[in-house]
């Protein structure tokens, strides 16, 4: 952090507008700004600031708890705040881990199910590159391996403006920049500068916007063999971090797996999950019924 940046961190802590909006984004969404990350609070306010023509902290917090376009300007906030970067096959080690351990154990275990369909859940899917990962992967899987099968792939993001890029399908060539020729040439139509995800892969996803921590909702994510939420947890405290993982965890179908950034861990967080060891990546075990939770495979 910048001289300048601390000296405004220091004078905007000294404004009571601003730690009610801190607290209010908490409310609304879990993610918590540390003290020591409130110049990027106040600079994500002082966009829509600037939008809005508010002059001041408390003004804005007026916009966000009593004006007529309170929720709608939340989400625009919430729209500042997660903004993400990621790329396609951000990943490989996991991606290796679901094509060669977890898919031949998945349909080994879902065999006997009248529908053989595999459900995938990317949580937090930023402008969509990790979901459209899947089901690339998962395409390739169903066309060589797995005959009869189908997949289903739930992506959700907090970000509206993330969303629209997603539901797009349009793509620069560094986001791209670890994906295969082949791969390119097989599921991507030039599009100008960009590249856009063929329709049937498109088809394949079903985008949605999610407040993870909206409680009514979450509730209804069930059934999922795998979910993904990879370096999203890290801007929620432990308090939304277990209820997150809670809901997960009830979405999981017993022997799921449930992946989290490289980084990323439950350790102090949950014991329900078994955690499990593949080539450079590891991954969280919902045991089946019978099987202790809390080990390491």
């Amino acid at each position: 952090m910048s001289a300048r940046e601390q000296t405004a961190n220091a004078e905007e802590l000294r404004d009571p507008a601003l730690v009610k909006i801190r607290d209010l984004i908490y409310r609304t969404s879990g993610i918590f700004q540390p003290e020591n990350k409130f110049y990027l609070l106040s600079n994500r306010c002082q966009r829509r600031m600037k939008v809005l023509s508010s002059r001041s902290y408390a003004d804005y917090l007026d916009h966000l708890n009593s004006r007529a376009t309170r929720e709608t300007e939340m989400r625009s906030l919430l729209n500042e705040i997660t903004i993400g970067e990621t790329c396609f096959f951000r990943n490989q080690p996991q991606i290796d881990a679901v094509t060669k351990i977890i898919l031949p154990k998945l349909v080994t275990m879902k065999s006997k199910l009248a529908y053989k369909k595999i459900r995938m859940w990317s949580a937090g899917c930023s402008t969509g590159e990790e979901p459209y990962t899947l089901a690339l992967f998962m395409s390739e899987q169903v066309a060589q391996k797995l005959k009869g099968w189908t997949f289903e792939i739930t992506a959700t993001d907090l970000n509206d403006n993330s969303l629209v890029k997603c539901r797009e399908g349009l793509y620069s060539d560094y986001a791209l920049r670890n994906t295969t020729p082949q791969l390119r040439d097989k599921y991507f139509t030039p599009h100008g500068d960009l590249f856009r995800v063929r329709d049937e892969i498109r088809a394949s996803i079903k985008f949605d916007r999610l407040n993870l921590q909206d409680q009514s909702r979450i509730l209804f994510m069930k059934g999922f063999d795998i979910i993904f939420c990879c370096n999203v947890l890290i801007y929620f405290d432990a308090a939304s971090k277990k209820r997150t993982i809670e809901h997960f965890h009830s979405g999981l179908n017993p022997g799921g797996h449930f992946f989290l950034g490289h980084s990323e861990s439950l350790y102090g967080i949950s014991e329900q999950f078994r955690l499990v060891h593949f080539p450079n990546a590891t991954a969280y075990l919902k045991p089946v019924p019978g099987e202790a939770a809390g080990g390491v495979q």
